[in-house]
């Protein structure tokens, strides 16, 4: 499926001069939690919760908090991107939207998420593993993202955290959905998108492509999202384009965290990381990595619990 529009370099934030950080109004809220969404953590809203019922909640705590769970985070963003805050340019920081959003909005917000986003213990425990891939992820891309001197690490976790987004709403839509991800054969030379797309005439990028735009993630990042299984693809593009250089970069990053964290065995089950060892001459040599640079962030993450 051939993506439509250019993506575009992020560049710094800037306010219109008519912004003025005033509180949603309900029905705009309202407005704008219709549509495509990711189910919450339970435990996160717990937590958010239990922050609110203070005197003086923590903004930055509860920026922690949502930057930890992909529907939250995707939510921010969608709000702080809407037309409703008149930004000059998409931003992907979480925190950032936290802070331009202010507590009562994101308060608001959260009550409305956490009236809508009931769950059985069934689908809770068939997400626990999606969400504790997407924060390791996210956690990985930012510490490589850092290491390689990438100039936005905000946006690395960004792309980490959201990748996978398609995920969650194909176990929605396809019951059999998670043991098919489980099962699925996935040969040295055959990508899981295109065993998805044989099986459901879609993948998990598609969806997340869509996902994330409808979240308004800056366009690059959609792109990154869409692309994440098209190694060879993102690889070829024309290397004298800024926005060109910023996908392969993100993209490289998230491949390092994906081989980390052991991608291969949470979801698909596979022997070995195929996906990595067809593509990990270039992405190192593009980083500026070494195979001893990896087995060191392995065990660095290793000791915290992550690499799998």
């Amino acid at each position: 499926m051939e993506l439509a529009g250019p993506a575009t370099a992020c560049t710094s934030i800037e306010l219109s001069d008519t912004y003025m950080p005033n509180d949603l109004s309900p029905q705009q809220i309202n407005h704008l939690l219709q549509g495509i969404r990711v189910p919450p953590q339970p435990q996160i809203l717990v937590d958010l919760q239990i922050e609110q019922v203070m005197p003086q909640p923590d903004i930055n705590r509860i920026a922690e908090l949502i930057a930890k769970d992909v529907g939250l985070a995707g939510t921010m963003l969608k709000f702080v991107n809407s037309p409703f805050f008149g930004l000059a340019n998409k931003i992907s920081s979480i925190e950032q939207a936290v802070s331009l959003l202010g507590v009562n909005t994101v308060i608001n917000i959260l009550n409305g998420l956490a009236i809508k986003g009931e769950m059985s213990d069934e689908n809770i425990v068939a997400l626990t593993r999606f969400w504790d891939n997407a924060n390791d992820i996210a956690m990985v891309c930012a510490r490589v993202a850092k290491q390689v001197g990438y100039h936005t690490p905000d946006e690395a976790y960004t792309v980490g955290l959201f990748h996978n987004a398609g995920i969650p709403l194909l176990m929605q839509r396809f019951d059999k959905y998670l043991d098919f991800l489980e099962n699925a054969d996935a040969a040295q030379c055959e990508r899981i998108i295109d065993v998805e797309n044989e099986k459901f005439n879609t993948n998990h990028c598609v969806v997340g492509y869509y996902v994330s735009r409808s979240w308004n993630l800056p366009d690059h990042l959609c792109q990154v999202i869409a692309e994440h299984h098209n190694t060879d693809r993102i690889f070829r593009t024309d290397p004298t384009k800024e926005s060109s250089q910023t996908r392969k970069s993100l993209h490289a990053i998230l491949k390092v965290a994906e081989h980390i964290c052991g991608n291969y065995r949470l979801f698909n089950n596979l022997p070995q990381d195929f996906e990595w060892e067809n593509n990990a001459a270039q992405i190192l040599e593009y980083l500026g990595l070494t195979d001893l640079d990896i087995d060191d962030l392995k065990e660095s993450f290793e000791s915290m619990g992550i690499s799998r």
